[in-house]
């Protein structure tokens, strides 16, 4: 889990930057908007699994 998370984070907002610049140029902005918004709640799920992960982690150290 460690550096290809990153790299799974990097390619998704690489991918939505193409294709949101790619929209925009063809005149799309409401598109290339809503494409935008769509790497941006991908890449918070994929960050708030990892959050809930890591509090499940936290509790069952300090469980007794």
């Amino acid at each position: 889990m460690g550096v290809d998370i990153i790299f799974k984070i990097a390619a998704i907002g690489i991918l939505t930057a193409i294709v949101g610049q790619i929209l925009k140029q063809t005149g799309k902005e409401e598109i290339a908007t809503m494409a935008t918004l769509a790497g941006l709640i991908l890449v918070l799920v994929m960050i708030l699994g990892m959050i809930g992960d890591l509090f499940t982690a936290i509790k069952t150290l300090f469980s007794f």
